[in-house]
């Protein structure tokens, strides 16, 4: 049965999805199954690797893949394929046969509804993508890959004639709450990427954010108003914990940024966030009124 009731909601954060994919695992593992699951950035990724049902992907996409050569460094930026390279990692490796292969035909079998945001660069709009939007592979890891460029480290990607950047800056600052109330919900399941309690501070260094994107000012008005965004929305979610109407996954631990790539970090990060999955799961059923393995009681 599908839960119908919650939102499902994946906050981004780079290889801090790390830890998250423990959690992702976590859920599909005990077939906690989301009607709507909503998706920025890195957690764009878990969003469409929920949908497919593919333990393995979700996890190796943020651990063992991260070994592979070529996939990230600077001296890819160099070269203007960016810190990651996210034309492989989104788009190629997704393919047939390829290290990050993509069952599409589990994903469009899937009822479950994407929902994942990416900000377009010369309008300053937060664009919406669903299911309808992605009918084949290509289209569904370009979109992943437009919600998951990350400012200075990724270049931009273009679709449709619109340029993209990470939906981190977008209307929700990179945790989907907004769409998803907007949309009706009232309760959700939030999984984080950083710790209870953290808080954005606010950029160190302006003027040199401002000379990089002197050429797209929108973007860089919207980096840095990005902490005051973030914040508020992370004291909006405290809110509907306290009432009750959120269950929040907050990382108990956070050793790894969002641009780590060392492979034993990032297998200790999911090792510690599938084990704080595993302690907490009892909670989880009990807020979405499931019992073990899944479904609802409806």
């Amino acid at each position: 049965m599908m839960i119908t009731d919650t939102a499902l909601i994946f906050e981004g954060g780079g290889m801090r999805a790390s830890y998250t994919a423990g959690a992702l695992v976590t859920l599909m593992e005990e077939s906690f199954g989301f009607q709507d699951v909503y998706g920025i950035s890195a957690g764009s990724s878990h969003t469409v690797n929920y949908i497919s049902g593919d333990i393995r992907r979700s996890k190796i996409s943020f651990v063992d893949f991260m070994g592979t050569p070529g996939t990230s460094g600077w001296g890819g930026w160099l070269r203007g394929k960016g810190y990651f390279n996210a034309e492989y990692i989104y788009q190629r490796a997704a393919g047939p046969g390829q290290k990050l292969e993509y069952n599409m035909q589990a994903f469009l079998a899937n009822p479950a509804r994407p929902h994942i945001e990416a900000f377009e660069r010369d309008t300053g709009r937060t664009v919406y993508w669903g299911k309808e939007d992605m009918p084949t592979t290509l289209d569904l890891m370009t979109r992943v890959r437009a919600s998951s460029t990350m400012p200075i480290f990724m270049p931009p990607v273009t679709i449709g004639g619109q340029v993209y950047y990470d939906g981190g800056i977008g209307d929700s600052w990179g945790i989907p709450l907004a769409q998803a109330k907007r949309d009706g919900f009232r309760k959700f399941f939030i999984v984080c990427t950083q710790k209870r309690g953290y808080r954005k501070a606010k950029s160190a260094h302006p003027a040199a954010i401002r000379f990089l994107f002197g050429a797209h000012p929108i973007i860089a008005q919207r980096m840095l108003d990005r902490y005051e965004g973030y914040n508020a929305v992370l004291e909006e979610i405290a809110d509907l914990e306290r009432r009750g109407d959120a269950y929040v996954f907050y990382p108990e631990n956070m050793a790894v940024k969002n641009t780590t790539v060392d492979l034993p970090l990032l297998e200790a990060s999911y090792a510690e966030g599938y084990a704080q999955a595993q302690r907490e799961l009892p909670a989880w059923q009990e807020f979405l009124n499931v019992c073990h393995g899944g479904g609802d009681d409806a």
